[in-house]
């Protein structure tokens, strides 16, 4: 048994909207062959949220055990992960949008940048919840970054804290790959080589 397969891996699927990276999640999530538990994080506010978790729902096996946890996501990692068994964590960006507008953002910059620093520590709680439990974790996430930078402030903010936070994820993951049109790219190894040859190694 190799050190991944006892302790499970972290795989982070990151990708652009509609770009099929929940799909290949679940994909890969099915053929590892364990007992799945999917954590959404979605918080349903209008019909079309509806309509999307719907799909989502009519799209898993009836067999996963379903937990909808849109703020503690390490807490049910931690109630729910185990050695030999997979979580699904759909998605990331749902996570950091419902700690952004849980309470009244502050205005100004300094005490800003503390909110931000507390929802990335909970970033790194999930990591530290899946190395604890043994589980596998198979984390959903966007790319946020990939196109123009917002005009308010406020779009800015949640766009550098996503980039951030998938750095994070993506430094403590086993395996990171890219969805660009339906089509996975595994990007880490590939990487880590690039970074090993110009000397930056994170």
């Amino acid at each position: 048994m190799t050190k991944n397969e006892a302790q499970g891996e972290i795989i982070l699927v990151t990708g652009g909207t509609r770009s099929g990276k929940s799909q290949f999640a679940e994909a890969l999530v099915a053929g590892l062959g364990k007992p799945v538990v999917y954590i959404a994080t979605a918080l349903v506010k209008d019909p079309e949220m509806e309509m999307r978790v719907k799909i989502h729902r009519a799209r898993r096996p009836a067999s996963w055990l379903n937990v909808e946890e849109p703020f503690n996501v390490a807490d049910a990692v931690r109630r729910e992960g185990k050695p030999g068994n997979v979580i699904l964590l759909d998605c990331l960006t749902f996570l950091l949008v419902n700690l952004m507008f849980r309470q009244e953002l502050p205005e100004h910059e300094e005490e800003f940048k503390a909110e931000e620093e507390r929802m990335l520590r909970q970033i790194s709680e999930i990591v530290a919840a899946a190395r604890e439990t043994g589980t596998t974790l198979v984390v959903v996430s966007n790319e946020s970054g990939l196109g123009l930078i917002p005009a308010d402030r406020l779009s800015r903010k949640y766009q550098e804290i996503v980039g951030r936070a998938n750095q994070i994820m993506a430094g403590a993951a086993d395996r990171v790959y890219l969805v660009i049109a339906g089509i996975p790219v595994e990007i880490k190894e590939m990487g880590k080589k690039i970074l090993n040859e110009i000397g930056r190694v994170d």
